[in-house]
């Protein structure tokens, strides 16, 4: 059952609608603009973000486009159920963001993804190929040389999931952690809005969800096993990619992102000179670029 708390969705508008959808024992909060019988792009966020990351480029396309970003359980306003109730893998995560792509009949569409969300359309995209038009990357790996030295006490805790290696990453579940991250490898921070990440704090800071987020980071380890079967799906299908990289990404090095050519040579790849959230930087050069993509690879 959809909530819906703005006009009907057909709107052919640039109005954006706040609604939730119940997929199993979550309440899926997305944010949908556009008229649905526009071609659909999802957008899928990532750690210590949310749909909220996404909303200048709802705005931007949504005029031709229908574009859905929905929160992925454990971030922004999805309510999902408490640790033990819910199993917090990448596994699971693609199964609720697979139904409710079904429950909203969203039978192709092109995904932007960033971080978390990449392994997530990733494993969406394996499972059904036909159902990927396009794939915009924002500093979102698929490959294992784009982990930077940042990755090394993860992997630790991968190895060996002690409390002892738990406790060592105490610190990455935090709202000082969160601001870091948005604004580390920017050059003027008056850029970043300080919006997203005090958002993103303040979820994180619930009771119960730092665990959570280290039972994540702990499965993240699965994505880079698969990383040879999410190439091979590359390899295969082909599809039209563009990646706007933030260059200076303490977690996702630029080679994460030129190796892309070795599997899809006509991969469109552009760096800039911002970190791990592009998007709060530099989106005014690169929603332009992500529209222009779209514009010759899915309606060009």
């Amino acid at each position: 059952m959809t909530t819906n708390t703005g006009q009907d969705s057909g709107s052919t508008t640039r109005q954006v609608h706040y609604r939730f959808e119940k997929v199993g024992d979550v309440d899926v909060f997305y944010r949908e603009a556009g008229d649905p019988a526009a071609p659909t792009v999802l957008l899928l966020h990532g750690f210590a973000a949310s749909s909220y990351m996404w909303r200048d480029v709802i705005e931007a396309l949504a005029h031709e486009y229908h574009v859905v970003a929905p929160d992925l359980p454990a971030f922004g306003f999805t309510r999902s159920p408490p640790r033990g109730q819910y199993e917090y893998t990448f596994a699971n995560l693609t199964k609720t963001i697979a139904q409710f792509t079904d429950q909203l009949k969203l039978d192709r569409y092109a995904i932007a993804v960033h971080d978390y969300g990449a392994p997530v359309g990733w494993r969406l995209a394996v499972a059904n190929p036909a159902k990927i038009t396009a794939i915009i990357s924002q500093n979102g790996n698929a490959y294992e040389e784009g982990l930077s030295k940042g990755w090394e006490p993860i992997k630790t805790y991968w190895e060996d999931p002690s409390k002892a290696n738990r406790d060592a990453l105490d610190d990455f579940p935090t709202p000082a952690s969160i601001k870091w991250q948005y604004l580390e490898g920017v050059s003027d921070t008056s850029a970043v809005a300080p919006d997203a990440y005090t958002l993103e704090g303040a979820q994180i800071s619930q009771p119960g969800m730092a665990d959570i987020q280290l039972d994540l980071l702990l499965d993240y380890a699965t994505n880079v096993e698969k990383y040879p079967e999410f190439q091979a799906y590359f390899r295969e299908h082909q599809p039209p990619l563009l990646a706007v990289w933030g260059k200076h990404d303490p977690f996702f090095l630029p080679p994460g992102a030129e190796a892309w050519k070795r599997d899809i040579p006509g991969a469109d790849i552009r760096f800039y000179d911002t970190g791990h959230f592009a998007l709060e930087t530099h989106g005014d050069v690169i929603i332009p670029v992500i529209r222009e993509f779209l514009n010759d690879r899915i309606k060009g």
